[in-house]
């Protein structure tokens, strides 16, 4: 899984991690364990200048690469609840190449944030309410009702597919006038444009 989202291979990676100065390291990790509790994105381009101010120079893609492989091993750790020796032993099972002061400055920095972003990742798994998949809808016209009182009226039947926490497909479905359906899609018209500044 991480190997699909890298572009060099974890040793070259961690090759590039060697070349970094232990102070510019430990803000790189800094910056991505704030990031990952805020539930943003690393700003690559803003952290290869800060490289490039400290006479390091990387490509966009390797700056990603180490950005990707550090926020990888630390979710990673998060999520099982990992101690700082354990994370160091995963580190080191997945390259030879690391050198001890970046582990003892990793394991360093896991000590003093890993127990605030574990309680970050607990939170989160209890408050998500899982993803839509799938949102189907169509037009109809109600022609008989118990309940209704004026007749031939459109009404628009929308079904919606999402996989809760547990990755089990659900099914919801539900009916909305016209109206309601119009304001309905001008919050998610909304919602969209909200989503794609951050």
């Amino acid at each position: 899984m991480l190997g699909k989202e890298l572009s060099s291979s974890v040793d070259g990676v961690i090759d590039n991690i060697g070349n970094l100065p232990l102070d510019l390291f430990a803000e790189t990790l800094q910056e991505i364990l704030i990031h990952l509790q805020e539930q943003r994105v690393v700003d690559f381009i803003e952290t290869r200048a800060k490289f490039q101010r400290s006479g390091i120079n990387l490509d966009q893609q390797a700056v990603q690469d180490i950005v990707r492989l550090m926020s990888f091993h630390f979710r990673l750790a998060a999520k099982s609840n990992l101690s700082a020796d354990v994370l160091i032993s995963k580190l080191t099972e997945s390259s030879r190449k690391w050198s001890k002061p970046m582990l003892q400055l990793v394991q360093r920095v896991w000590i003093e944030h890993g127990a605030h972003l574990h309680a970050h990742q607990e939170m989160l798994s209890m408050a998500s309410i899982g993803q839509l998949v799938d949102m189907q809808w169509k037009l109809g016209m109600a022609v008989s009702s118990d309940s209704c009182r004026s007749l031939n009226c459109p009404f628009i039947s929308v079904l919606l597919k999402y996989m809760d926490t547990s990755g089990e497909m659900s099914y919801k479905s539900f009916e909305m006038t016209v109206q309601q359906f119009q304001n309905f899609y001008r919050q998610f018209k909304e919602m969209s444009s909200v989503l794609e500044t951050v």
